[in-house]
């Protein structure tokens, strides 16, 4: 009887495997843990890079931690929930997405035997005590802040000289200050004086585009305005702040990253693009899946390539015409 049990379970077993599509049964399972959330249009950009390497051989999953749009006060909270998401997973490997998730959870994944693959990185991934870590390897973020000045100095025939450019206080933004303006808020590229502006509040972020004409400034760069509080200590939607500050600034508008261009938006400028993190993150995450190789040693890549990308409605509104060559070789958001 009990071996009639035997050989009736092994059939019913057998039954039920073959009524799961094999493809979903072999699949291996990425955990993504966004420091910010899908709607966000950086996250939108790098989850279609890496669907597009991942998303035919292994099970994506997602968890938003969301630091974007809470207090700061939550954003380990948020970490705590992002451990618990992938102890219940048990994800065959990690991609941590900006950042915050790097910070809240990097020493703890650095303790573990799971591969993990950062990606959109501006700090030093030392700060997170993850470098060297045989387990860790990802992508670093640069804005291509110097390369983007110099290429946009032929849209101004009468001259470029001063340009001033606008974040907000989060941890990008004070990354270039360190990274690229070595600590202090000027900087000479090319010829063009900049100025670095990091800026907490709304009322002082719309101060300063509605007056940077007046101060002798011939430009204005809109870099992340993502973190910027108004006077309820709220944050303000990060697509108002782009908007009004299209609308309101009396200054050819430029930017660093591709979601920032296009109509009502930013004139474009060599931008880079969330897809393109996503894309090498996915293609890392590939090969420690289907080898044997040690992730560190893959690593860290800094995806320094970027775009010209442009917005025909704001080069026409504030009367600027590309150079030939660079028209070439641009593409264009409508």
């Amino acid at each position: 009887m009990s071996r009639l049990v035997n050989v009736l379970g092994r059939l019913i077993c057998g039954v039920l495997l073959l009524l799961v599509p094999f493809g979903l049964l072999a699949k291996q399972k990425i955990l993504v843990i966004e420091s910010y959330h899908q709607g966000y249009a950086w996250d939108q950009s790098y989850i279609e890079g890496l669907e597009s390497v991942l998303g035919e051989h292994y099970q994506l999953l997602y968890f938003q931690m969301d630091t974007k749009r809470i207090p700061r006060s939550r954003h380990r909270s948020r970490g705590e929930l992002a451990w618990q998401r992938y102890l219940d997973v048990k994800p065959d490997l990690v991609i941590l997405g900006d950042d915050n998730a790097l910070r809240y959870l990097g020493q703890r994944f650095a303790k573990t035997l799971v591969p993990v693959v950062y990606l959109g990185i501006n700090n030093n991934p030392r700060r997170y005590h993850v470098h060297q870590r045989d387990n860790i390897t990802g992508v670093l973020e640069r804005p291509l802040i110097k390369r983007s000045i110099s290429s946009i100095k032929p849209l101004f025939p009468n001259g470029l000289n001063r340009m001033l450019i606008l974040f907000d206080d989060g941890i990008t933004a004070k990354t270039v200050l360190q990274e690229i303006f070595g600590g202090d808020t000027q900087l000479r590229v090319s010829g063009v004086d900049l100025e670095l502006r990091l800026i907490s509040r709304w009322d002082t972020w719309k101060q300063a585009v509605n007056t940077a004409k007046d101060e002798g400034f011939d430009a204005i760069a809109f870099g992340l305005y993502h973190t910027l509080r108004d006077d309820r200590n709220k944050y303000v939607d990060a697509s108002e702040v782009l908007q009004w500050s299209s609308q309101h600034t009396p200054l050819p508008p430029f930017s660093f990253w591709d979601f920032a261009v296009g109509k009502n938006k930013t004139i474009g400028g060599l931008v880079l693009f969330g897809y393109e993190q996503g894309r090498i993150a996915g293609e890392m995450a590939h090969t420690i899946l289907t080898t044997d190789v040690i992730p560190q040693s893959l690593g860290p890549k800094t995806a320094e390539k970027g775009r010209y990308l442009f917005s025909r409605s704001q080069l026409e509104r504030h009367h600027l015409t590309l150079p030939r060559k660079m028209a070439n070789k641009a593409n264009f958001v409508e």
